[in-house]
């Protein structure tokens, strides 16, 4: 077992150049966090569980008609194995970082990815629809015990110089882990290895977490509270009951037809809201500690910070509208369309590899550069798609300037906001971010996707097609351009911050 084990007290954390707002001890050589001999190889193995989360919920997309016909699955079913699994991945993800940050990122990490391996086994066995939806709900709870402990770990253990790097592979990985999913789950059911139908897209996590399983233990370094606390279970249970209320409806209403009960949900969150605010003052007033420190929020960065990462993400409605534009409107097929979403993809890909140099030379404008591109590149696909019967070379170079953009985006965002948080509490931070990315997705793809449909009514031709997506993306392009000032904003408050600093 790893004998190193970094106890995480303010100064044990503390980093070299100005202390983020929030942190405590002054930063010098002998606080700095250390470099592992093994660092390279550590941080592999994290990534796996960085990879490992969002890829299940991608390839799961593709293999739902053979799921349909394998176990006899419903269409509610269905779309269960989808939600499910987002629903409770977003739900717990706060509570997930603050059991690393309470208990040790390391021990949580391989608690999370054992069962993520043990539900996956569960999914690929399923001998029902409904058995396989409790396995998803099963490996989305253990996705938001494993996926938070990457974030913090990083800003944990890693120096603040290296920070930029670490995270741009960060951004590669979970990039990399949409076209995976995309493509590797239409190529498994298409080429059925091993003779196995749709459960090979499940049961291939089993070896690989078990590999990561044991990496963690060989090579990531436990790093933990020098005194543990209790667990707050009224705010685990009020902040659970409270994006329940919120994901829940998001995910299923449009498809619902918005019924009385998505409304009355979203009604009884602000209420719980309060309840949840009421409690973590209280606990905190009284000398505990709360599950969510509500003094993260008093940081002006943080919670602009946090802003952004909504409004970023509401732009995931673009991968749902992209597949019904191509796969109805134009009539492509699934695998076409899988393959059509390859230039946004490399954009993807590419953005986070580049955003080192990039950050290297205009800093944390580096977030402005990213929103314009997203915007330009909306705004071009949007144009060019009632331009010509099918997608031509403007089309998909707008994909590529998005797709660019939004890779430069991803690590950015997470580590500003991470930045602006003492390590201790990276966890927790890594959780709130996290869901607020999730929560982001859900409204996003909700009311845009429905703006989408609005505009399309019961056309079916394809230039209705093209004109609804026309029109899905400009709301995306305006979201990206509101983004735009408010980076701006907060590169501002940054600069006088670290001014004050010095």
């Amino acid at each position: 077992m790893n004998s190193e084990c970094i106890k995480s007290t303010p100064a044990a954390f503390a980093v070299p150049g100005p202390a983020p707002a929030g942190a405590t001890g002054s930063p010098s050589s002998a606080d700095a966090p250390p470099r592992f001999e093994r660092q390279g190889l550590a941080l592999a193995v994290l990534f796996v569980g960085a990879f490992l989360a969002p890829l299940d919920y991608f390839i799961v997309n593709l293999a739902l008609p053979a799921i349909h016909t394998g176990l006899g699955a419903t269409d509610a079913q269905l779309q269960l194995i989808v939600s499910a699994y987002a629903s409770a991945y977003a739900v717990l993800l706060i509570t997930g970082g603050r059991l690393g940050d309470l208990y040790g990122r390391r021990r949580m990490f391989m608690t999370g990815m054992a069962g993520f391996v043990i539900a996956s086994a569960l999914c690929g066995l399923a001998p029902s629809g409904h058995v396989l939806v409790i396995a998803r709900i099963v490996q989305g709870i253990a996705a938001a015990v494993m996926a938070p402990q990457v974030l913090a770990t990083v800003r944990a253990v890693v120096p603040l110089s290296q920070q930029t790097r670490v995270m741009s592979f960060y951004g590669f990985v979970f990039g990399l882990s949409s076209i995976v999913g995309q493509l590797g789950g239409g190529a498994l059911i298409t080429y059925r290895p091993f003779g196995l139908d749709w459960r090979i897209i499940f049961l291939i996590n089993i070896p690989v977490g078990i590999l990561a399983f044991i990496g963690t233990w060989k090579f990531v370094p436990e790093n933990q509270p020098a005194v543990r606390t209790g667990v707050d279970l009224k705010g685990v249970g009020l902040l659970s009951l409270l994006l329940l209320l919120i994901i829940y409806p998001m995910t299923h209403g449009r498809e619902a037809g918005w019924p009385a009960w998505t409304f009355a949900m979203f009604a009884l969150s602000v209420p719980v809201f309060a309840l949840f605010i009421a409690t973590e003052r209280r606990v905190e007033r009284l000398g505990g500690h709360p599950l969510v420190d509500l003094q993260l929020f008093r940081n002006p960065a943080f919670a602009l910070g946090l802003v952004l990462a909504f409004l970023f993400y509401c732009n995931s409605a673009f991968f749902l509208t992209y597949g019904i534009f191509l796969q109805t409107g134009l009539h492509w097929t699934p695998l076409a369309s899988g393959v059509a979403i390859m230039p946004f993809a490399i954009g993807f890909v590419v953005g986070p590899l580049t955003s080192p140099a990039v950050v290297r030379r205009i800093g944390g404008h580096v977030l402005t550069l990213g929103f314009s591109m997203m915007t330009v590149g909306f705004t071009l696909t949007g144009w060019s798609a009632t331009r010509a019967p099918t997608p031509d070379l403007l089309f998909y170079c707008g994909l590529v300037c998005a797709g660019v953009g939004q890779g430069l985006l991803l690590p950015s965002i997470m580590r500003i906001i991470l930045t602006e948080v003492a390590p201790e509490k990276a966890g927790l931070a890594s959780g709130v971010a996290s869901s607020t990315l999730q929560i982001g997705s859900a409204f996003g793809t909700a009311a845009i996707s429905g703006a989408f449909f609005g505009v399309l009514g019961g056309r079916a031709t394809p230039h209705a097609y093209a004109h609804a997506f026309q029109y899905s993306l400009g709301i995306n392009a305006l979201l990206m351009l509101t983004c735009i000032g408010l980076s701006v904003l907060l590169v501002r408050h940054q600069q006088i911050a670290l001014r004050r600093a010095g």
